[in-house]
C-alpha cells in the first residue's frame, strides 16, 4: 500500500478536477489544500504560552488589511475595546481556557491594534447585536467606559458602526464571530477555536450574510441611541 509522501501541487489538483470533471471545483479545492495545516487552530495551543502572541500576530494581520468586515454577538471587537474592558475580558478568557496569565501584555498588544483607526488607508466595518452593548462582560465602569468608547470612534471616517436592534426582524440568524480580511480571508471565532477560512465559495457565503446582517443594522443617530440606552442602563 503507498502512502501520500506530500501534498498535492496546484498542478496535481487541476489535473485531477480536470478528470473528473469537476473544473469548477478546483479553485477551492486549492485553497484548502493550502491552508489546511492552520486553518483550524484551538486556542489553547495558541494561548498555550499565553495570549500576548496570538494579539501581536493579530496586529500585524490588521496591519496588513485595507477593508476589514467585521460581525460580533458577544463582545465589541477588539480594536475598539478599552484597556478596562480588554483586561476583564482576558481575565475571563485565561481561567476558563487555564492558560499562562500574561493579560497586562496581551491587553496591551490588543489595544495596540486601534493605532489603524487613526493610520493608513484602513477601513472598518463593524455590525454589533444589541446584546453586545447589554452583556456585563465587565464591572458597570468598565462598561460604561466601553460603550462611550463606541460612540467616540463613530465619528472616524476609518469606521462604520452598526447595531442590529433586539427588534430588528431577522433574515440572518445571530452568527459566530467572523472577521473578512479584504476579499482573501475570514477570521472565524468559535469557543474552543480559531478557523481561517480562504475557500472562495466559503468567503462568498460570509459576504453573503455579512450584507444581510447590514440590512438588518441601524447606523447613526439611531445607533448612537441604542448604545446611549445601553449606557443609562448601568447608572
Amino acid at each position: 500500500m503507498q502512502k501520500a509522501a506530500a501534498a498535492p501541487s496546484d498542478t496535481d489538483i487541476r489535473t485531477w478536477c480536470a478528470a473528473c470533471g469537476a473544473d469548477d471545483q478546483a479553485d477551492d479545492l486549492i485553497a484548502t489544500a493550502r491552508a489546511v495545516d492552520s486553518m483550524y487552530m484551538e486556542w489553547r495551543r495558541l494561548h498555550q504560552g499565553g495570549m500576548r502572541q496570538v494579539q501581536e500576530n493579530w496586529y500585524a494581520l490588521h496591519e496588513q488589511t485595507r477593508h476589514c468586515r467585521v460581525y460580533l454577538s458577544n463582545v465589541p471587537p477588539g480594536f475598539l475595546q478599552t484597556p478596562a474592558f480588554a483586561t476583564a475580558l482576558m481575565h475571563q478568557i485565561t481561567a476558563f481556557q487555564g492558560t499562562p496569565n500574561d493579560v497586562a501584555e496581551a491587553v496591551a498588544a490588543r489595544v495596540a491594534r486601534s493605532r489603524f483607526l487613526y493610520e493608513g488607508a484602513h477601513r472598518y466595518v463593524v455590525l454589533l447585536e444589541e446584546s453586545v452593548l447589554r452583556y456585563q462582560t465587565a464591572d458597570p465602569e468598565a462598561m460604561r467606559g466601553q460603550l462611550r468608547h463606541l460612540l467616540a470612534v463613530m465619528p472616524l471616517a476609518s469606521v462604520s458602526l452598526g447595531i442590529i436592534p433586539f427588534t430588528a426582524q431577522r433574515t440572518v440568524w445571530p452568527l459566530e464571530a467572523f472577521y473578512v480580511h479584504d476579499e482573501t480571508m475570514a477570521v472565524v471565532e468559535t469557543l474552543t477555536a480559531e478557523i481561517k477560512v480562504t475557500q472562495p465559495r466559503e468567503l462568498a457565503d460570509y459576504a453573503r450574510a455579512f450584507a444581510g446582517l447590514a440590512e438588518m443594522a441601524v447606523y447613526g443617530d439611531a445607533a448612537r441611541t441604542l448604545i446611549r440606552d445601553a449606557i443609562d442602563a448601568l447608572e
